[in-house]
């Protein structure tokens, strides 16, 4: 069973494929689909839900309630380990970005066989050389 770690980024478009206008909702979708069939697991930082519920109060405020349950219920395995703060501390100094994005890439490099999904392209452009990573 595939590992993977997903961003505020795919994880909108999971629950708002219809209100927003951006591309690859088809492609973030799909994985929604395997993630319910069992075929991945989703593996996420500790504050995954709180930037999550952050972007749909802002974007779908009529929702957001019933949003916040239905992805709290998924029960996503949650790390929350001193090794995931060091790798992420490490990766925002090396790779000079906000600390909230490298603990997503930091749960894929510390957990086996994990890999990030984003579609934040100016991060993935930044972290590809470090692996565990790929763009929606």
């Amino acid at each position: 069973m595939k590992k993977l770690v997903v961003d505020a980024s795919v994880i909108v478009k999971w629950v708002l494929p219809d209100q927003i206008e951006e591309q690859k909702t088809d492609k973030a979708f799909s994985i929604l689909q395997r993630v319910r069939a069992s075929e991945f697991t989703v593996h996420q930082p500790p504050h995954w839900l709180a930037e999550v519920s952050g972007v749909l109060t802002r974007l779908s405020p009529e929702t957001v309630i019933d949003d916040i349950v239905d992805l709290y219920e998924m029960n996503f395995d949650v790390c929350d380990t001193l090794e995931l703060y060091i790798k992420a501390s490490e990766l925002a100094a090396e790779l000079n970005h906000h600390l909230f994005d490298t603990l997503y890439h930091a749960v894929a490099v510390t957990t086996a066989d994990a890999v990030f999904i984003t579609d934040d392209y100016r991060y993935f452009r930044k972290a590809e050389r470090i692996g565990h990573i790929e763009l929606l």
